[in-house]
């Protein structure tokens, strides 16, 4: 079953207030933080390879990077599906990047299929493609699908922003801040966007970014 989507900044203020009220501390966060981003992008194969472009490297790599693979083309799909390992490292990627996005671009998926399956079938079906785990389909189903009750609890932000925000004493585990969000349905997704923005003041405000 395919729940709320996200598909407006009011549908992202909506959630905003309801958390708000459902969670004082998501109300005093909301109160630093000011309005809240859409953070929507367009689903597809291009969506999921700029999740992959991105794991494990700075934000600033990570688009110098997808700016040279879409100068040579290899953001869609047919051309990445017979890329060569020289292609790719010469756009930037890794060798295991390079093979996972090569894995992808052959993987047949029917994105616009994903759009009807439940979130949990939406991570079932990419989390079988080398290179996708569950906090890039998570993330996917966030923006790329909208969805408005998926949480990524693996994310090291989110869980750190939930130890500023809740006063935890060590930062939560993926199990733990999994368990924490459920009281934050249905309005997940939103509670992350609260949560990134939050980890975003408190580290300027600490003079860390």
């Amino acid at each position: 079953m395919v729940g709320r989507i996200i598909q407006t900044l009011d549908c992202v203020a909506e959630g905003a207030d309801w958390l708000g009220r459902a969670e004082p501390l998501f109300a005093r966060a909301l109160g630093e933080v000011g309005p809240l981003p859409l953070r929507r992008e367009e689903d597809g194969f291009a969506a999921l390879l700029r999740a992959i472009v991105g794991q494990q490297v700075s934000v600033a790599s990570a688009r110098a990077i997808w700016a040279r693979l879409e100068g040579a083309g290899l953001t869609d799909q047919v051309v990445m599906a017979s890329a060569t390992d020289e292609d790719l490292r010469a756009a930037g990627l890794s060798r295991q990047k390079a093979r996972y996005g090569r894995a992808l671009a052959q993987a047949g998926i029917e994105f616009q299929d994903l759009r009807g399956l439940s979130d949990a079938e939406v991570v079932k079906t990419l989390v079988a493609v080398p290179g996708i785990g569950v906090w890039t389909a998570e993330i996917y189903a966030m923006f790329a699908l909208g969805r408005a009750d998926v949480f990524a609890p693996g994310d090291l932000a989110l869980q750190e922003a939930a130890r500023m925000l809740f006063g935890l004493q060590t930062r939560p585990t993926d199990k733990t801040l999994r368990a924490m969000a459920g009281a934050w349905s249905p309005w997940r997704s939103v509670a992350a966007r609260i949560l990134w923005a939050y980890y975003r003041v408190a580290k300027a405000r600490e003079g860390i970014m």
